[in-house]
């Protein structure tokens, strides 16, 4: 069989059989397999190993490094607040899918950001593999001296740290933001590379902002200037989502050919995505030279988000042979679903259902015509198996179908299908409820099962935890709503509160007893499946309501911004649900205060954006 359309599995399975003794140490880290235009598998799929880390170049002119900030420019999304466990979970995740770059937060924001960043260097910047492959740790930084040493001692315990460090270089950044004139800008860059070196970082990556909508002239000034300052990696970034595909790739072809020195450094991509175009422009980046490309899990950033990772990464596997002049990446695709799902419960940031690659429809087919074709080949309208971004296929295609009478072993076996490996005493839990649910509903989905499990394990500590709920409601009278609380201290409290509604009064209910005041900034409900017994999936996002302080961090552009937390919640009743949701997010609130104490300050002197 031949076409791009021939799926990632079906070469999978017969590179494992035709390469076994070859790939045997590949495929433990989960060889990635794309297909070309001819049938054949890329270098990566034939056991080519990922070339050794150098800095500043890339032993093979094909690789392109995938350089992933869902941890810092990810986290920038409203609400998407990360506790430091949280962040150690996703980076060991992104080490599994084999990142070579793990942008791992902005380490001046906070004490708890920098200590984040620090464990994150500590424990998974040293977890080498077998292959030899580790990722890179970066923190970002402003060009100031205090920036960049608290960046450098966040990072420096990484077998491969790195510095991130920026400046703005278009007109109206430099002339409203910075207020600083172009020699000045060009001067705090160098010294910036200059003072890493100083420090003993050998590997700085350097960002001239907003460099869609700079002057070339001047961009090919500065990187030039930065060159041989020291800098190894020149990020171009389209930081306001400005620029078409033919534009990026040829700011990112001009600048290769203009800049001085460009030819002993790596060209990096960071696209956002106002106009939709980040993944595009990526790519046109990397055809035009680019060797790094920055993006996030789901997509996930400021404003628009950014170039998605998922999508950048599918599109070299299924054309970077055959339209891309060779281009491959050493990310293991088969780790990106249950990447998508802990990047989605931990942030709070629920995916669309029709998002390329990831999204709940992204392998469903509802038109007759196209359901003909999947009955006869699944390659008449998938380009790309499930199975091979980790999803697995459906249960009850398989002929297993869970219900109240399924057995501890039926679910532990679905949840490894899924991805999921439990310990016994988390097994316990999720057996709990799943049986708790499977005597209110009669067929329990997978997507049930995925939402039972975010609900139990992506979660922050439980600070607070609901343990009983009973609501009255009606036409009749107040909507009142009585909890039975587990505090800190372990005890059982029990609260009262009478609301508009019954999630309000249970909402007043819960404040009775934590005494942490919060504003609800948003409130969603969905459906994770169709029918009167669907498991309810609830979101929120609040913020401090302390008249005194506010919850503050730095943030990389804006300077000081108010802290949101996000917080998600599942059940079959839309009340406990909506419950669940409100105390996880009181709990990384909470949580977060408690490790920020120095960064709360008066409301008055922040500005009341979201992190």
């Amino acid at each position: 069989r031949t076409g791009s359309c021939l799926s990632l599995a079906t070469l999978w399975r017969q590179q494992r059989s035709q390469q076994q003794p070859a790939l045997a140490q590949a495929q433990q880290r989960g060889v990635p397999v794309a297909a070309s235009a001819s049938g054949s598998s890329s270098p990566v799929a034939l056991g080519r190993a990922r070339p050794k880390y150098v800095p500043n170049k890339i032993s093979d002119p094909n690789y392109v490094r995938i350089f992933d900030t869902t941890l810092r420019d990810g986290e920038q999304s409203p609400g998407a607040t990360l506790t430091s466990k949280e962040k150690l979970d996703i980076a060991r995740q992104l080490a599994k899918l084999g990142v070579d770059v793990i942008e791992a937060g902005f380490p001046v924001a906070s004490n708890d950001d920098f200590l984040a960043v620090k464990q994150i260097a500590d424990v998974v910047g040293n977890d080498v593999s077998e292959d030899g492959y580790v990722p890179v740790i970066c923190g970002l930084s402003r060009t100031r001296i205090p920036d960049l040493e608290r960046a450098w001692d966040a990072v420096k315990g990484a077998k491969l740290p790195r510095v991130h460090t920026f400046i703005a270089t278009s007109e109206i950044h430099m002339k409203h933001k910075l207020r600083m004139s172009r020699e000045e800008v060009v001067h705090n860059a160098v010294t910036a590379v200059k003072h890493l070196r100083s420090l003993g970082c050998t590997d700085i990556e350097f960002s001239p902002e907003d460099a869609g909508r700079s002057d070339p002239e001047f961009l090919y000034q500065i990187l030039g200037e930065v060159i041989k300052a020291g800098a190894t990696t020149l990020n171009i970034p389209d930081t306001t989502g400005w620029n078409l595909p033919n534009e990026f790739g040829g700011i990112i072809a001009n600048i290769r050919a203009n800049t001085p020195g460009a030819d002993s450094v790596i060209i990096s991509t960071h696209c956002q995505n106002d106009l939709g175009l980040s993944t595009a422009n990526s790519l046109a980046g990397a055809m035009n030279g680019a060797r790094q490309l920055e993006c996030t899990i789901n997509g996930i950033g400021e404003r628009a988000g950014n170039a998605s990772l998922e999508e950048i990464v599918m599109a070299i596997a299924l054309k970077g042979q055959s339209h891309m002049n060779g281009l491959y990446t050493g990310i293991n695709p088969v780790h990106i679903y249950p990447t998508s799902r802990m990047v989605s419960d931990y942030s709070g940031m629920m995916v669309q259902p029709h998002k390329a690659i990831v999204g709940a429809n992204a392998f469903s087919h509802e038109s007759g015509i196209h359901q003909d074709g999947m009955l006869k080949s699944r390659e008449t309208y998938e380009i790309m198996t499930p199975e091979s971004i980790g999803l697995p296929r459906r249960a009850e295609d398989a002929g297993i179908v869970l219900g109240k009478h399924s057995g501890r072993n039926a679910l532990s076996t679905r949840l490894q299908e899924l991805g999921f490996k439990l310990e016994k005493d988390k097994l316990d839990d999720v057996f709990k409820r799943f049986k708790t649910l499977a005597d209110q509903k009669k067929g329990i989905t997978d997507e049930d099962v995925i939402a039972l499990m975010s609900d139990e394990l992506h979660q922050p500590a439980a600070i607070w935890q609901l343990t009983n709920l009973q609501v009255v409601c009606g036409t009749m009278g107040m909507p009142t709503a009585t909890v039975q609380m587990r505090g800190p201290d372990g005890m059982l409290r029990v609260g009262v509160g009478i609301g508009t509604g019954p999630v309000d009064a249970t909402y007043k209910a819960i404040d009775q007893l934590v005494k942490v005041p919060a504003d609800l900034l948003d409130y969603s409900l969905n459906s994770v499946t169709g029918g009167i017994e669907a498991l309810a999936t609830t979101r929120v996002m609040i913020r401090s309501a302390d008249k005194a302080v506010a919850a503050v961090a730095f943030h990389a552009t804006r300077g000081k911004v108010e802290r949101t937390f996000s917080g998600t919640g599942s059940d079959v009743d839309v009340v406990v649900s909506s419950a669940n949701a409100y105390v996880h997010a009181l709990n990384k609130m909470i949580s977060w205060l408690g490790s920020n104490a120095t960064t709360v300050l008066p409301k008055k002197n922040v500005d009341a954006v979201a992190a």
